[in-house]
């Protein structure tokens, strides 16, 4: 205790305050008795002390000063020491002062205590001696000079590191003088680095060394300050970093020029840095964002957990690596990439990161595949002879040439390698060999081995020595290339070339050997022909032709064929083409190579005559493309057909509908049924004329001619195209000679051919337009035209306008409906009669005139009169009528039908129904379905007559098809009649009053 704080206790007008500062002060504060216990421990001590014995308080090493300063102070009254509390919590170092108390009442002494805290003094004098010794040390191990300056920063005083370093003398170093050292052009940089007080000043310059060259340093200022807070001085140090400077250059050349990058690895954090060059060899752009597992994601997979495990055996080995890995860039293309690295440690050993290199070695890896696939493509196996050790050492093709393990064996003599050369040639290739040695001449020799197959092989070998200074021969590098089927090819060429002469002369193709001719401007203008094979004059027509020039046989060649093989002369490259030459009216098909090297005018030339088949090819290509048309047209048809097909069923499905809600307003009825007449009498008009088509088609129709009045015919036709006329209200005229037309024709098929050209005008031409009729006589002919005001007709349309399925006006965007086999009809129909039909047209929105010529029928002997038709008023008896067909619709109708008419009638849906009923309802007439499921109306037809019921019945036979083929069918399966569906109910009335009046039926 300072000796204020005796005074304290001692003086006794102020004992009043000891209890206050006992309680409060933080020094420890006791009494230490006779037998060294401890008593009257202040807060502080009971906080602290941990033990109740004075020899108990302290370490062991500071016990013995305690316990001696205690024997001191009892003898003496006070003594004091340092020392250090075992266990303490607020710091080691504490001032103990023990001062001797009066004795008691018994003659005890005991001794009074006072420990003050010391910890923080004694650290800050103990890190400041710690400081000193780490600057002296650092600054003699990374500084060069040392130095310190007056307030005005130049040297007051010597300095000698300066003068050892720069070779100056005290003299030429004091003041500025220190300034001549630095080079000359960072003179100002030096200069400027002390101008004002600041903390720490770097700067770098190059200063003179004492061996007269300039160096790179790096200086490092500090100001010293003094009691007025002024600069009283500089104190700094100079650092040679020359040899960082180079090496850092070095460095960056290197990097740049290997493209080499750096990363580090923080393996506490996980983050990775990584150098432009680095994140460029792996493929990213620079300034991406890219860590550990970007760099991993863009190896790969296979090299990307061989990376994986190399990083952690370099962790825990903490040695260096290095590995090389395949990188996708981000592009998609491959590269390689080499990766070498180390592990960094802290203080302890513990690895902390890694840190490394990457090189982009994608070109040397190309090389070196490139290397090796060209060497094993083409056969090819190196080989170096250390000829001072006698080894021989080989690549991995060579195995295919000699029977060595080339993965595991090591270098062997060159015996071993001699050994399986063949007996024939080891002696001459060892002469070659000492040969090459002694006359320091390149190395050359074909010789055969024998190979890991066991077969021998032909090889040449070739090679090289490297001699030493005094010409000793030191190692013998060079290669062996496996000859073995070139040498099988010259050996099959020699023997081949007969059979090759003898083959050129077989073949059917032409071969022959042809000189180039050139004019003075070097155009090629002609060619002479050298050699031929037999087949030339079969290919090209020309005989004699050795020695003579093409113009000489063709004089107009095209110039095209000199102009070709003038490329192929001076390209050299082979040319195979196809082209006509027509000056001879043919087609060929070349192959032409240059004979000889760069410089030859020598074609060899194998053709082909391929006239032929160009013209089939042209013939064929015709015929695709009609057959095209054709297709085309087909689908058009189909679509306009199921589309008129479908017109006529809405009004009809809709006519049965009124009819049924309108049975009780006849009118009504009537009307509706007026229309469903209509619509199906217009489905039955296409059906007709698919018919008709077909027929003409395949030659089947039938004309039945007889003499006939073109005029009548011409009515009939107007009358029947007359209701569509007038509901487009056009104006039709009419213009017929009056003189006779008299024809033997089909009045029927002639009023058709009229009835569409005048339904073809109506569709075609706008409403209130105007439609003419013309018929006259022209010569032997009766000539029929219809001229309309419509649409008119484009002139490339005008050849096909008759064709099948042909519609102008859907070409130009004004389709009318119909099939498009009206005007086919009407050619047909009038070439069937022996005339012929034609258009002609001004132009589109001009109108259109068809046109049809028919021979007229030569004059006749007025025609006796004849009775009335026997019969025609005749009217039906009853039948009984079966009815078989699987179209439930059909067969009901047209039994009800004939019920109306008075007949008896029963229906079957199919020949073994029919069959059935026939031997109970035992019917007159059979209307029979031919397409019946399961049996033919054939044969029904067949087993009626061979039953009791049917032998005598009349069947009628109902089938889509009416060709003369289709009658001749029915009649030989037993049929009597033949009706074409749908049938009208006029025809059957007709055909059963027909056979009420030729078999005299009577009611059953």
């Amino acid at each position: 205790m300072s000796e204020p704080r005796q005074n304290l206790f001692a003086n006794a007008s102020t004992a009043h305050a000891a209890p206050f500062l006992f309680d409060l002060t933080p020094d420890l504060v006791f009494t230490i008795a006779a037998d060294g216990s401890l008593s009257g421990l202040n807060p502080s001590a009971q906080s602290l002390l941990h033990g109740n014995s004075w020899d108990r308080l302290w370490t062991p090493s500071d016990n013995v000063q305690t316990l001696a300063a205690l024997h001191m102070a009892r003898s003496t009254g006070q003594a004091q020491c340092e020392a250090t509390l075992l266990g303490g919590a607020t710091g080691n170092g504490w001032q103990v002062m023990l001062h001797r108390l009066p004795a008691d009442g018994i003659g005890a002494q005991s001794v009074l205590a006072i420990c003050r805290d010391i910890s923080a003094r004694l650290e800050a004098a103990r890190q400041l001696a710690d400081n000193a010794l780490r600057a002296r040390t650092l600054l003699g191990a990374h500084c060069d000079i040392a130095w310190s300056t007056g307030k005005a920063g130049h040297f007051d005083a010597d300095q000698p590191a300066w003068r050892t370093y720069t070779g100056q003398s005290t003299t030429e170093l004091m003041g500025k003088g220190w300034l001549n050292a630095v080079h000359p052009d960072d003179r100002a940089i030096a200069d400027a680095a002390y101008p004002h007080p600041s903390d720490v000043r770097t700067t770098e310059y190059r200063l003179r060394h004492a061996d007269g060259g300039y160096r790179n340093v790096v200086a490092r200022i500090l100001p010293v300050y003094g009691s007025d807070g002024a600069v009283s001085a500089w104190v700094g140090s100079h650092t040679d970093v020359t040899a960082t400077r180079q090496a850092e250059r070095r460095l960056r050349l290197a990097m740049q020029g290997g493209r080499m990058g750096t990363w580090d690895i923080d393996l506490g954090s996980g983050g990775m840095d990584c150098s432009a060059t680095c994140m460029a060899n792996f493929g990213f752009a620079e300034g991406s964002r890219v860590g550990y597992q970007q760099l991993s994601a863009a190896m790969l997979e296979p090299d990307r957990q061989r990376w994986h495990a190399v990083v952690r055996e370099a962790i825990a080995s903490a040695g260096d690596f290095e590995v090389e890995v395949r990188v996708r860039w981000l592009d998609g293309s491959l590269h390689w990439a080499h990766l070498r690295g180390t592990c960094t440690r802290d203080a302890s050993g513990t690895v902390i990161g890694l840190a490394g290199i990457s090189l982009d070695i994608s070109a040397s890896k190309h090389n070196e595949e490139t290397l090796r696939l060209t060497l094993a493509a083409g056969d090819v196996a190196t080989w170096n002879w250390d000829i001072v050790a006698d080894k021989v050492t080989v690549d991995s093709n060579m195995a295919r040439l000699f029977p060595v393990d080339t993965g595991n064996a090591g270098p062997a003599p060159l015996a071993r390698y001699v050994a399986v050369i063949h007996p024939d040639d080891r002696d001459r290739v060892g002469k070659q060999i000492k040969q090459a040695l002694q006359s320091q001449q390149p190395f050359e020799s074909r010789y055969r081995v024998r190979a890991s197959d066991g077969q021998y092989h032909s090889v040449l070998a070739r090679g090289r020595a490297e001699y030493g200074a005094d010409g000793t021969p030191l190692q013998f590098p060079g290669v062996i290339l496996d000859i073995t089927r070139q040498s099988l090819v010259e050996d099959a060429l020699s023997n081949s070339e007969e059979r090759y002469s003898t083959l050129i002369d077989l073949m059917d193709q032409a071969f022959c050997v042809i000189e180039m001719l050139y004019d003075d401007e070097g155009k090629p203008v002609d060619f002479r022909y050298l050699e031929a094979n037999p087949a030339f004059v079969k290919q090209s027509g020309l005989e004699n032709a050795i020695g003579r020039t093409i113009r000489s046989f063709v004089p107009d060649h095209d110039q095209h064929w000199f102009d070709i093989y003038d490329q192929v002369v001076k390209s050299g490259h082979p040319m195979r083409y196809e082209n006509e030459a027509h000056a001879m009216e043919r087609w060929f098909e070349i192959f032409a190579a240059r004979l000889g090297g760069p410089g030859s005018t020598k074609l060899t030339v194998l053709f082909t005559d391929i006239s032929e088949r160009k013209r089939a090819e042209k013939q064929l290509r015709q015929l695709a493309d009609d057959l095209s048309e054709m297709d085309r047209r087909k689908t058009e048809f189909l679509a306009t057909l199921a589309h008129e097909l479908r017109n006529p069923l809405a009004p009809i499905r809709n006519g049965l509908q009124i009819m049924r809600l309108a049975s009780d307003k006849p009118a009504t009825v009537a009307r509706v049924r007026d229309v469903m007449e209509r619509q199906v009498n217009q489905m039955v008009h296409l059906v007709n004329d698919l018919l008709d088509v077909a027929r003409i088609t395949r030659g089947q129709i039938e004309l039945k001619r007889e003499r006939t009045d073109l005029k009548t015919i011409i009515a009939s036709a107007v009358e029947t195209s007359l209701p569509l006329i007038e509901a487009n209200q056009h104006q039709l005229q009419v213009n017929i000679d009056e003189q006779a037309l008299p024809l033997d024709a089909d009045p029927t098929r002639l009023a058709q051919v009229v009835g569409n050209l005048l339904n073809n005008a109506a569709k075609y031409t706008p409403v209130k337009g105007q439609i003419v009729l013309t018929a006259r006589r022209h010569g032997d002919e009766a000539v029929i035209e219809v001229r309309d005001s419509g649409m008119g007709i484009p002139a490339a349309s005008l050849p096909t306008v008759f064709e099948m399925f042909t519609q102008v006006g859907q070409n130009m965007g004004r389709a009318q409906g119909g099939l498009g086999i009206g005007l086919s009809l009407v050619r047909r129909l009038a070439e069937l009669h022996g005339g012929s039909a034609s258009a002609a047209s001004p132009g589109a929105g001009l109108g259109s005139t068809f046109t049809i010529r028919l021979p007229l029928a030569p004059p006749t002997p007025a025609a006796r009169g004849h009775g009335a038709p026997q019969g025609s008023n005749t009217a039906a008896v009853p039948f009984r009528v079966l009815v078989v067909d699987d179209n439930v619709d059909a067969a009901d109708t047209l039994a009800d039908v004939l019920a109306i008419m008075g007949h008896a009638t029963e229906v079957a849906h199919d020949g073994a129904q029919a069959l059935a009923v026939t031997p109970q309802f035992l019917p007159d007439v059979v209307f029979l379905d031919i397409g019946l499921p399961g049996m033919s109306g054939y044969d029904v037809a067949r087993a009626l007559r061979q039953t009791p019921a049917g032998a005598h019945a009349v069947l009628i036979a109902l089938t889509g098809w009416g060709a003369e083929d289709d009658r001749s069918q029915s009649s030989a399966a037993g049929f009597d009649h033949h009706l074409t569906k749908p049938a009208s109910l006029h025809a059957i009335g007709e055909l059963l009053a027909t056979i009420s009046t030729n078999q005299g039926k009577t009611r059953p």
